[in-house]
């Protein structure tokens, strides 16, 4: 089969020209973009205050929207927890976590709850960090 060829007998060129171009400048956008972010964790702050049930209801008790951003903590720790092979809650407890998200997320509203979460584990791994610094400092003699 002969190659397509233009009325001048030249092939096509502008169009391939014109849908690589364009295919570039989608490729360049979606780069820049960053990574697509799905779940619970993109969800503003005020949304989990929101939901949060209030401080003398137990998180047993609470609404099911509540309970899909714990699912959503769950999943992510445990994420990160099979990636870092640590335990990045450092022994705390995921309603106890979720306590501290709360307090986080009422200090700042405006941020999303992944990061209050990542605000959360920050922390608790500056605190692991300094107690095994401690512990390693009182094991020296000299």
């Amino acid at each position: 089969m002969a190659p397509l060829q233009t009325p001048r007998g030249t092939p096509p060129r502008a169009p391939c020209l014109a849908a690589l171009a364009l295919g570039l400048g989608l490729c360049s956008v979606a780069a820049g973009a960053g990574p697509a972010l799905w779940g619970y964790g993109v969800k503003p702050c005020r949304e989990f205050l929101a939901a949060a049930p209030g401080d003398a209801a137990p998180a047993a008790v609470s609404g099911a929207e509540y309970l899909r951003y714990r699912e959503w903590l769950a999943g992510f720790v445990t994420g990160l927890n099979l990636a870092t092979a640590a335990d990045v809650l450092a022994g705390a407890e995921l309603d106890a976590a979720l306590t501290s998200i709360h307090a986080r997320c009422q200090a700042r509203p405006g941020d999303d709850f992944f990061t209050a979460t990542m605000s959360l584990i920050r922390s608790l791994g500056r605190t692991k960090a300094k107690g095994a610094a401690g512990k390693g400092a009182k094991g020296k003699t000299e």
